[in-house]
This record gives structure tokens, sequence and C-alpha cells, in this order.
């Protein structure tokens, strides 16, 4: 199958190395990585590194490269994603060939959405230590976090997740309190953290690429962990809580390989429908994550895709009432031997 990729991610699963300017080329048998030359040396170097058979190409003017190449290759049509893609770049290709563009959505994401145990290694890593991050945020808000704004928190988060510049980071942090944890992708405000508050947290960071992807909500007393066991004083919070946790929890412990992924999502929406909160969870259940934080399988109603081993997604079923406040609990699960294992 010939092909072409723009994207950062899908370029890297092909041959191990992107950067912000590059195309990856399979064309017929062979396939090329090509880029200008300010990363001669870096893309020299990488693509040797992973041993991968694709040929450097170094040129001021990529699409005119890719035009000569797909020309001289005779090739008829060429499949592409177009949500990589804008329409000025394929007429610049398209003015030297003629050429039919196939439309494929999601083209790299569908090819890795079953991850080999060398990417599940690596997703492992970086759940492992997004995790320990947590626990270091956890103690840098008990010594002196009490008193701070959201948006202190915010850079503390960001601080602490990217463990002083040596990880980037899989998203910027959500840290909101009370009513504003009622937005699932919250922006930090000037509320300040007081004892008895309660906190959501949704943070990741990268590994060698690879994402990780968490959220705890908890009351903030003396001795808390972002853990699952949390105690609320209000009553509707915890009957809330223990709804998401539930649903969470049996989410998890129902998926199997073989399965839609709507019928995961349905556990986690009937669960919380019992509850008396179903109209309070305003999104789908997971999503896929890899080199990129949202990848497939979407965990969602419609979503027809079939669960398989070696797929990771995230299970993350939420509560949340305007103007109160919002639950969101969040772990990676990996499918293994026709179950769902947490990372």
């Amino acid at each position: 199958m010939n092909y072409i990729h723009t994207d950062e991610n899908a370029v890297y699963y092909e041959c191990g190395y992107s950067n912000d300017n590059c195309i990856y080329l399979s064309c017929g048998s062979e396939s090329y990585f090509i880029t200008d030359s300010r990363y001669t040396l870096d893309a020299k170097q990488s693509l040797k590194e992973h041993s991968s058979g694709t040929k450097l190409i170094i040129d001021f003017n990529l699409s005119k490269r890719v035009s000569k190449l797909i020309a001289k290759a005779k090739i008829k049509k060429i499949f592409f994603d177009p949500k990589e893609w804008d329409y000025y770049r394929i007429m610049q290709i398209q003015e030297q060939t003629r050429l039919r563009w196939i439309a494929k959505i999601s083209l790299s994401q569908k090819k890795r959405i079953v991850k080999n145990e060398e990417e599940i290694a690596l997703l492992s890593k970086t759940v492992r230590l997004g995790a320990q991050v947590f626990d270091s945020f956890s103690n840098s808000i008990k010594q002196n976090g009490i008193g701070k704004s959201e948006k202190e928190l915010f850079f503390m988060a960001q601080s602490a997740m990217s463990r002083h510049g040596k990880n980037a980071l899989s998203f910027d942090p959500i840290v909101a309190i009370n009513a504003n944890a009622a937005k699932p992708h919250a922006h930090p405000t000037d509320d300040r953290l007081k004892h008895g508050d309660l906190l959501l947290f949704d943070a990741g960071l990268k590994y060698k690429r690879y994402c990780s992807d968490r959220t705890r909500t908890v009351r903030v007393k003396d001795g808390f962990t972002f853990d699952n066991k949390q105690k609320y004083k209000s009553k509707k919070i915890q009957k809330a809580y223990d709804a998401v946790l539930k649903a969470h929890d049996k989410a998890i412990s129902k998926a199997k390989s073989g399965m839609r992924a709507s019928q995961i999502d349905a556990v986690c929406r009937e669960t919380i429908d019992k509850a008396g909160f179903g109209k309070y969870f305003i999104h789908s259940t997971g999503h896929g994550v890899g080199l990129d934080i949202h990848e497939l399988p979407v965990i969602s109603t419609r979503s027809k895709i079939k669960i398989k081993d070696g797929m990771v997604y995230t299970v993350e079923p939420g509560i949340y009432i305007p103007d109160e406040f919002g639950i969101r609990i969040e772990d990676m699960v990996v499918m293994r031997d026709g179950k769902a294992e947490v990372l």
C-alpha cells in the first residue's frame, strides 16, 4: 500500500524518528523520510539507530521532492489521513503528479491500535512515573499548597509532572477545586485551596514519546493521598464519588476481549444511571493512549470497535454537577489474556 504521513507521531511510528518539518512516504517497495537541512545529522543518526530501511532525503522543498519520487515510482494512488493534511500542501504535490488521493481517517492510529509488547512496556513505564509524581505532588500540596490558587497549583503540577524539565507532558494538567471541577477540562482560576476542599487532578507525562493519563479526585485534608479511598463530609458528594468509583471498577472488571467498546461504556453509564446521576455523566468512558494522548479505541456509546488483546485505553467515568462539584477517576488499562489489566 502506498501511503504518506506528515503527523509527527505517525511518522515516528513508521521509522523511529520525526521532527516538525518532515514527510514520510511509503512508495512501492521503498520508504523515504524527507526533511530539510536543519535536521540532517539528527535524522541520519536516528534512522540508522532504528535500522528502519527508510531512505533519508534532504531538500528545502519537501512537497516538490515528494512529487518527483511519486512520479519516478509511477504510482497512481496514495492513501493519506485528511486530518494530517491541508489543501494547499496536497495541491503542491498534485501539481506535479496525476495522483489519486484516497482518504483514510486515522490511518496511522488504526495501524497502531493494538500495541506490541515493547509499546506496552513503555506505556507501563510512563504510567508508573506518572503515578510517582502524583504522590510527590500530594506531598507538595500538604507542605505548601493550602492557600494557593488553582493557577499556582497548576504551575506546581506542571513542574512536578515534567520532573523539572526532564519529561515532556502528555497535556496541560487539570487542577480544579470544588465547583470548577464540574468542568471536565477546567482552566485554572484564582480560587484558593482550603482544608476540606474537593480537588480534581488530571495529568500525564511522556516517556520515550509514549503518554500517560491519570485522574484522581480527593478531599484535601491532613495526610490525604491521590488514591481511590476518599471520604467526604457531604453525603451528596460521597454518593457521587462512590458511584464513579463503582462504575470505574466495574468497567475494568467486566471488560473482555471481543466486546464492543460501546459495551464497556454501557457498564459505566448504567452504574451511574442507577445511582441517579446519569445526566451528569457528559463524556465518553475512555480513549486509547499511545504516542498520542487520544488514540483509538474510543470507549463511547457509539463506538463499534471490538476490543482486542494489546489495546491500551483509559477508563474515566465522571459526574459533573454545575456550580457544585465534579468527580472523575481515571486509569489506563491494557487488554491481556482477554481481560483488562490496570497499568
